[in-house]
């Protein structure tokens, strides 16, 4: 059953998703509600209504499956890029909304890049900007509670400019000691780079652990 969110600041088991995943209607965007969402394995996808979900299979990085081909090695090596973290997240997620979706909408409306923006000034919204001749050319954002990251959305206006993004990150957060790091579900571009899915309930015990773990993204 579709439980219906009030002002309360709760959730819903995750295990009770319907079959697409959805778990819950309604809520708000709080800075506090986002983060319980993200600790009770449960992400928000529309804002009006606003509704949470948690699908089964779940779609994760591992460190020891990332894969970088020979063509993303020659991008790093000499695509002329400069990454930084959380030089611009505002830049970051407003390019991520203007990113085209095959025959609908984009999901990041003004609201998600409102509480998101919250949740970068929280500390809990981090992202990876890349740089070509003072240009952004590519990000990704995601956010942070413990040792999760979760992985929200990336944009590239040049070739592996996402991809770039997607190595540094992997390599800061393997470096700072994160645990999971989620992708949500699987597309052609996460596929290419190693994204594996899992069960819902092998993804809800490795997240309960990882939420406790001292570690910091900057």
């Amino acid at each position: 059953m579709i439980r219906r969110l009030d002002e309360r600041l709760w959730f819903p088991d995750p295990r009770g998703a319907r079959r697409d995943g959805l778990v819950a209607i309604g809520g708000d965007f709080s800075v506090e509600r986002l983060l319980l969402g993200y600790r009770s394995g449960i992400f928000p996808w529309t804002a009006s209504p606003i509704t949470w979900w948690s699908p089964d299979p779940r779609a994760v990085f591992e460190y020891e499956r990332f894969h970088v081909s020979r063509s993303l090695e020659r991008s790093l090596r000499r695509g002329g890029f400069e990454v930084t973290f959380d030089r611009d997240f505002p830049a970051v997620i407003q390019a991520c909304s203007a990113v085209p979706r095959a025959d609908q909408a984009t999901w990041i409306t003004p609201e998600f890049i409102a509480a998101y923006t919250a949740l970068h000034r929280a500390g809990h919204a981090h992202s990876v900007e890349v740089w070509q001749v003072g240009e952004l050319v590519g990000g990704v954002y995601g956010v942070t509670v413990g040792g999760l990251f979760a992985g929200e959305s990336m944009f590239h206006r040049v070739s592996d400019a996402s991809k770039v993004a997607l190595v540094h990150l992997m390599r800061r957060l393997q470096a700072a000691g994160f645990a999971l790091f989620d992708t949500q579900m699987v597309t052609p571009v996460t596929r290419s780079l190693g994204a594996v899915e899992i069960s819902r309930e092998e993804y809800l015990g490795r997240l309960a652990k990882a939420v406790e773990l001292p570690v910091r993204f900057a």
